[in-house]
């Protein structure tokens, strides 16, 4: 979903898994599935550690858990290895999940992220710790995430990092606009472009 970043603060979902690949996120089953539309990869995010195969929840999974909640993602370290599949990318964000914290992302699932309006938030491994350890201490704990500022902030401890993010990225993000609406935005500059070079062509 196209929708402007600026200063995200939101409870926290824990996924304290390290390796998470992107068949676990989404199975590759419903990569066959010919909607593009993001609720229905939402509803199969981590189907099957969500659900049974008979369709009933799994108990004890923490989306069936109804302690936690919120836009941001708390996940173990090296999330979304795997395939490079962008549908993993269109269930996160069709989930409603916002942001995903890790201490570290596969490049490929990290840029998937960006390109589907999520942002992935690197930290460090002790930052990462700090965060389940609040979560777990109380689910109802908030996180701060200040995209401009681009920092990250466990509102319980006041504990803060700075996270790394690429500045064509951030601006789009900053104003809902993926790839296309970016150079959209630029048309007129890209065409006096042209104009100006058009000799250049011929």
């Amino acid at each position: 979903m196209k929708k402007a970043f600026d200063i995200i603060e939101s409870t926290c979902v824990p996924l304290p898994l390290a390796n998470v690949d992107t068949d676990q996120i989404i199975p590759a089953r419903f990569l066959k599935a010919t909607t593009r539309d993001e609720s229905f990869f939402g509803e199969n995010l981590f189907r099957d550690w969500r659900f049974h195969p008979d369709g009933t929840p799994v108990k004890d999974f923490v989306l069936n858990d109804p302690r936690y909640s919120g836009e941001i993602l708390v996940a173990g370290r090296n999330f979304g290895s795997g395939s490079s599949r962008e549908h993993a990318a269109w269930a996160i964000s069709g989930y409603g999940f916002r942001v995903v914290i890790s201490s570290f992302f596969a490049d490929i699932h990290r840029n998937n992220e960006l390109n589907n309006f999520v942002l992935p938030v690197t930290v460090s491994e002790s930052f990462l710790e700090e965060l389940f350890a609040s979560i777990e201490a109380d689910p109802s704990m908030k996180v701060r995430v200040d995209v401009p500022a681009q920092t990250v902030t466990n509102l319980s401890t006041g504990r803060s990092e700075v996270f790394e993010l690429n500045s064509y990225k951030k601006y789009c993000l900053m104003h809902a606009l993926d790839d296309i609406d970016y150079l959209l935005s630029r048309k007129d500059g890209i065409e006096a472009y042209e104009k100006e070079h058009a000799a250049c062509w011929k």
